[in-house]
């Protein structure tokens, strides 16, 4: 049976904007090509390059550490809570120009999506336990842009609390962030907050949702083995089998 890959990252480049406010991936040579040659026999060349950035970069992952201080780095996640996992794929069509791709659970309500929030009224009575939820809201389109800081939407506080009830084991978004950052927040994070403590991962600025099915893929998102850290860039991909 054929395989076939679908990216789900942005491209990480020198000077890219992921979250504004935050710092743009710098890159500085180590060892240039020219300079090498002096070190390796006639032809043989090779580049070293020092990358400076912020763990919030580009299509990433947040541990529990990085909501709390006694949370699981990224060296403590285990593979199978990472990758393989079987991806449930909520689409919002109409939100932010998204259109529906594969069919949408029969119960999922029309009131699922509150203006900004995807509640929990999105995820009807479908068994969750073990799958991967990704947010589909089509905010990608504006990834790179001033619109994308703004406006952004979001996974509302009842919809995460039973996220955590399902015993999901992650749960991405197409978005700015999993929570509401808008001032009228008041800097509450309770998706991040409620997610984070029940061990379940979560990863930020997804891309290319609206090309998976409902049901049928499987997720992968996995970060380097980092200790003492708590978010980290990853290559996250979906593989679906068929033609």
């Amino acid at each position: 049976m054929s395989r076939r890959f679908v990216d789900l990252s942005h491209t990480i480049s020198e000077g890219l904007v992921t979250y504004p406010g935050l710092p743009s991936p710098t890159f500085t040579p180590h060892l240039t090509r020219e300079a090498s040659r002096a070190n390796y026999a006639p032809g043989t060349q090779f580049q070293m390059d020092i990358i400076t950035m912020i763990g919030n970069t580009g299509t990433y992952l947040d541990s529990p550490f990085h909501r709390y201080a006694d949370g699981g780095d990224l060296s403590t996640l285990a593979l199978e809570t990472l990758a393989e996992l079987p991806a449930v794929v909520f689409q919002f069509p109409g939100v932010a120009g998204t259109s529906l791709d594969g069919p949408a659970p029969e119960d999922q309500s029309e009131f699922a999506f509150d203006g900004r929030a995807v509640t929990a009224d999105a995820f009807g009575t479908e068994d969750l336990r073990g799958t991967a939820v990704l947010l589909s809201t089509g905010w990608d389109a504006h990834f790179g842009t001033p619109a994308y800081a703004s406006g952004a939407p979001f996974l509302s506080e009842d919809g995460a609390r039973l996220l955590v009830e399902r015993e999901v084991a992650l749960v991405g978004i197409d978005s700015l962030n999993i929570d509401d950052t808008s001032p009228q927040s008041g800097g509450a994070r309770p998706a991040h907050s409620l997610l984070l403590d029940a061990g379940i991962h979560v990863v930020e600025h997804l891309t290319g949702l609206g090309g998976l099915p409902f049901r049928g893929a499987r997720f992968t998102a996995v970060p380097a083995k980092v200790a003492g850290f708590g978010t980290f860039p990853v290559r996250a991909f979906a593989t679906i089998d068929g033609p």
